[in-house]
């Protein structure tokens, strides 16, 4: 080999190697793509919760944040926040459907939290999520969730929204097996109509409305419809009153809209095949916005204690439910999502 080949090979070594160093700084000097909140006293202290959001419109990805600083800050569990996240800038982006980086922290979670909408999720994050759902870990999903996912991909096509291929169990997807009901409809007027959550008749003493007062339940989000009755051992605890405007204090509209009523909230069991069963607590309220009100938190911390097994330790008063700093969300909005903020943000400690 000529001097002057020699020389142009080494410095080639060189320039990879150099190359090959500063990605390997670039990466692991990275921001994080996900959070976690530690939780260091109250009941859950030990147990972790995965927050997954991801949709377009209602803003989960301000919704979740504030949820787990919740849980983690007031109740001790250790969460993390997981968001839909642009490869190409690293900053959180809800319209793109394909990536929800750090799902394979659900390979030990005592718990999902879900808001999703229509996700196209590469195979290697589908498989985590199926097979947390064949070991039959408990779900709480909120208000998308029901249409989750939405894919051509022959191996997960079965998850899709209204899917109706050869695994007859899977018919209308996992909205339908395993949280009870698929995307049907707005019941109520979007963005014109607002709901107020009733407790069901029969209901008023269960867990997961422990501590709520009457019409303390209550979201900008309208009421979803819904295919009566739900299915299996379906139960809803609390039907969706359609209210005439977006305001807490806002009349019942008069009609079929309330008549019946929609259930808003309800457990059921779930098994995938091949899996275990597992515990399912759904509302189709939840927006970001929907967190305003106490009375829809607390629906929803008491409804991750009974997901989990721990009904009994809810307080007579219902589940702490005071928000952490400054919450004040976006009005939901397809493209409405804040650009260019990054998980790094949402960080947060518990003693903060």
């Amino acid at each position: 080999m000529s001097q002057p080949a020699l020389h142009f090979r080494l410095w080639a070594l060189l320039c990879c190697c150099t190359l090959g160093a500063v990605s390997a700084f670039a990466e692991s000097d990275a921001a994080p793509l996900w959070v976690t909140y530690e939780g260091t006293e109250g009941p859950g202290l030990g147990r972790k919760i995965v927050l997954i959001s991801g949709d377009e419109e209602y803003r989960s990805e301000e919704g979740l944040p504030q949820l787990g600083k919740i849980l983690a800050g007031q109740h001790g569990f250790t969460c993390t926040v997981l968001f839909p996240i642009d490869p190409k800038t690293g900053t959180i982006a809800p319209d793109y459907g394909k990536n929800i980086p750090g799902l394979e922290a659900l390979r030990d979670a005592d718990l999902v939290v879900m808001l999703l909408r229509f996700r196209d999720l590469p195979n290697e994050q589908m498989q985590h999520i199926d097979d947390y759902l064949r070991r039959g870990g408990p779900v709480v999903a909120l208000r998308t969730s029901t249409h989750a996912f939405n894919t051509n991909n022959p191996d997960w096509k079965h998850y899709s929204n209204g899917y109706n291929g050869d695994r007859a169990v899977w018919k209308d997807g996992f909205g339908r097996l395993v949280l009870g009901e698929k995307w049907i409809s707005h019941h109520g007027h979007h963005k014109r109509e607002g709901t107020r959550g009733v407790i069901a008749s029969g209901h008023e003493e269960h867990p997961i409305v422990r501590g709520i007062g009457e019409g303390e339940i209550f979201g900008d989000s309208d009421v979803y419809g819904v295919r009566l009755p739900l299915p299996g051992d379906s139960n809803p605890i609390v039907l969706g009153e359609v209210v005439s405007s977006l305001d807490y204090d806002a009349p019942a509209v008069d009609g079929k809209k309330n008549d019946p009523m929609m259930p808003v909230a309800w457990t059921k069991s779930y098994q995938i095949p091949g899996g275990e069963m597992g515990r399912v607590f759904c509302t189709t309220m939840g927006a970001a916005t929907d967190l305003q009100w106490e009375g829809t938190r607390r629906l929803i911390v008491n409804g991750v204690y009974w997901a989990l097994g721990m009904g009994d330790e809810i307080p007579e008063e219902g589940t702490a439910v005071e928000l952490v700093g400054e919450y004040d969300p976006s009005p939901y909005s397809f493209g409405g999502f804040k650009k260019g903020i990054r998980p790094a943000e949402h960080l947060w400690k518990v003693t903060e």
